[in-house]
Order: structure tokens, then sequence, then C-alpha cells
């Protein structure tokens, strides 16, 4: 399970991957009403295992792709277990937020000259 401040496009089903090759599959998505943040629980292939210091990041394939959850691994001994819950994660990037603050700093950049 990891919990972000905003999942982009994210949709059930979606690939989760490590080094680019899938590992996984977003079995649910869930918004929390306390926390505010969406809750994604991921189903990973038993055969592999990840360290618990892993992080986990919404990315896109492409520019315009689909997205997908990756994983890159940590470096702790101790290994992920069922239900446990990861720390370490990275909201989707939203290409309309990225181009609202590139005009927003070009308008600015007139306004100083």
């Amino acid at each position: 399970i990891a919990e972000f401040d905003n999942i982009g496009g994210l949709k059930v089903r979606a690939p989760v991957k490590s080094s680019g090759v899938v590992v996984g599959r977003v079995d649910d998505i869930q918004f929390d009403g306390k926390k505010f943040t969406a809750r994604v629980t991921m189903n990973i292939d038993k055969r592999y295992e990840f360290p618990k210091d892993t992080s986990v990041s919404i990315l896109t394939s492409g520019l315009l792709g689909e997205q997908y959850v990756g994983l890159e691994a940590g470096g702790d001994s101790a290994m992920l277990k069922d239900g446990d819950t990861v720390k370490l994660t990275q909201s989707a990037v939203v290409l309309e937020k990225l181009i609202g603050q590139f005009l927003y700093n070009k308008a600015a950049e007139g306004v100083s000259k």
C-alpha cells in the first residue's frame, strides 16, 4: 500500500514496474477522507521481494502515455510483507500544472524587465 497526494490518471490494473520490468499490478485505489490522500493498493508477484525502504513513484510512459507505479528498491535488509505501507512516495507529475508554472514564470519574467 502507498499513499499519494496526487495519482494523476493512474487506474486499477495499471502496471507496477521495477527497472522497467512489470512486477505487479495496481489492485485498488481509494480516497482517504481523513488524510485527503489517494491510497493505492498494489499486488506484487510473490517471486519478487522488495526492501522496506523501497520508494514508490507514479510515472508516465513517454510524454503522454499511460501512468504506472515505479518501484525503486532501497537497501534495507528487512523485506516488505503483505499489507505493509510504503513510506517513501512521489506523486504523479501533472502536465497541466507544469505548463501553468512555466507560463506563470515566463509572464513574471516579462513584467520584471
